[in-house]
């Protein structure tokens, strides 16, 4: 796995990808992406319709030095792809955990994105956590099998706000232990 260091923030090879810090010339794609409603429905954070300024404050808040969530670009182009097909993120929960999440742009869906990115993310753990989380929503089971695929055991049922939905979703939780 080759690491390079870009503003204290490794880009990680991930197979046909690399996970990358975002830059502002992401901002386009990432717009474009997010604001398909059927990328935004499978997230908490996203809303639907896509207000302006949002991406530039998302951003604004994954670049700025006291972060708690960490965020990579999935970037194809080094295999011949687009330079934005998604986004990956760790975010601190407590000392040593993390809640992992991640969003593929629909026409990328299927083709084992997702999966080939979780699993460069956990092998390379660049958070250092012991333990990483994982929340999905119930009517979103290929999600459910990435983290499952990855050795994330199920712990049980919550609720989780979605933006774009305007409504709590049923979720499964996950953890993974990483020592």
């Amino acid at each position: 796995m080759k690491l390079e260091t870009i503003d204290m923030q490794p880009t990680i090879a991930a197979g046909r990808f690399d996970l990358r810090p975002p830059r502002a010339s992401d901002a386009g794609l990432l717009a474009h992406y997010v604001g398909d409603e059927r990328v935004a429905r499978n997230t908490s954070s996203i809303p639907h319709p896509l207000p302006p300024g949002t991406i530039e404050a998302f951003l604004a808040r994954v670049a700025a030095p006291d972060r708690i969530e960490t965020v990579w670009i999935i970037d194809g182009s080094r295999d011949g792809g687009s330079e934005v097909m998604g986004a990956i993120g760790m975010k601190k929960v407590d000392e040593g955990q993390c809640e992992i999440g991640y969003w593929v742009a629909h026409p990328f869906w299927n083709t084992g994105v997702a999966s080939e990115v979780v699993g460069a993310l956990l092998a390379a753990n660049p958070c250092k956590c012991r333990t990483v989380f994982a929340s999905v929503f119930q009517d979103n089971p290929v999600s459910a099998r990435v983290v499952t695929n990855h050795g994330f055991n199920y712990l049980g049922d919550a609720e989780t706000f979605s933006v774009a939905r305007n409504a709590k979703v049923p979720t499964w939780t996950y953890s993974r232990k990483m020592d």
